[in-house]
């Protein structure tokens, strides 16, 4: 750490700390896919019930986004796994919400990117 406290951006030294800080930063993840779904729903912002809750739970994965990385999660696999949450949830929802297509190769490659997250998450500090 110097001399303001800040550890260079790497999860505190306090092992219960960083376990919230991981829940949180999913929280976040998992609030994607439901603004992205809505902005489906909303028909290209036509429809103001799906419009309004677009922005609520974008606004609120973004102010969870911003909770784990000022409790030090490191930016960029914050950033890294907020976003792999987010698409691979996303595509789950079109596949199970609007007949999006499920094919083997599709599943091939949203299962590495499951192991990107899994990989982000193990090797952060």
């Amino acid at each position: 750490m110097d001399e303001r406290g800040d550890d260079g951006g790497q999860c505190p030294v306090e092992p219960e700390r960083c376990g919230r800080a991981w829940a949180v930063l999913v929280a976040a993840g998992l609030l994607e896919p439901v603004w992205a779904t809505s902005m489906k729903l909303s028909e290209g912002f036509t429809v103001l019930w799906w419009a309004a809750a677009t922005f609520v739970f974008l606004a609120l994965s973004l102010f969870l986004l911003g909770r784990a990385l000022r409790m030090k999660l490191s930016m960029g696999a914050a950033y890294a796994v907020w976003v792999g949450i987010g698409a691979v949830g996303t595509l789950v929802l079109g596949i199970l919400l609007f007949n999006e297509p499920s094919d083997l190769s599709r599943l091939f490659f949203v299962l590495l990117i499951v192991v990107g997250i899994v990989g982000v998450q193990v090797t952060c500090k």
